[in-house]
């Protein structure tokens, strides 16, 4: 079985960038899908971009665990993936889903930093009996935790 987690946003190719990055997962590479379905004048041209110096579908961009299997002719991922869908309205109430990223012992902070620097922002610091995390948002608001 294979799964992927689909979310709404403004700009599907950023987030995948994003979450790419924060993840170390890889961008998919849909542009031999792509080009196939251009050539033979089953995709009108309107509905692909450029990404990355290649062909890229306009409405959405996935992201894949590197280690995980990928069909090689469309470059969709079998394994855990993450699927960002352009929708028109923005994000207007807390999420009801949420990723949370666990980092080695002694890393938050650290780590803390470097999701900043790829465009997070830091929510809130909890700190309960339970244990302690910072909840961050991804560049479009989309709130997660890091433990």
């Amino acid at each position: 079985m294979h799964w992927k987690l689909v979310v709404d946003t403004a700009d599907p190719h950023a987030q995948a960038d994003f979450w790419a990055a924060a993840l170390g997962y890889l961008v998919e590479d849909h542009s031999a899908l792509i080009e196939r379905l251009l050539s033979t004048g089953a995709v009108p041209p309107g509905i692909v971009v450029a990404s990355h110096g290649r062909h890229a579908w306009r409405d959405a961009a996935g992201v894949r665990h590197p280690q995980d299997p990928y069909e090689k002719e469309s470059g969709t991922g079998l394994g855990r993936r993450l699927l960002f869908q352009r929708v028109p309205e923005p994000k207007t109430v807390k999420n009801r889903l949420h990723i949370d990223l666990h980092t080695e012992g002694g890393r938050r902070d650290a780590e803390v930093a470097r999701l900043t620097g790829l465009g997070a922002t830091v929510v809130r610091q909890v700190k309960e009996p339970s244990g302690a995390w910072v909840v961050m948002a991804d560049p479009e608001g989309n709130e997660f935790c890091l433990h």
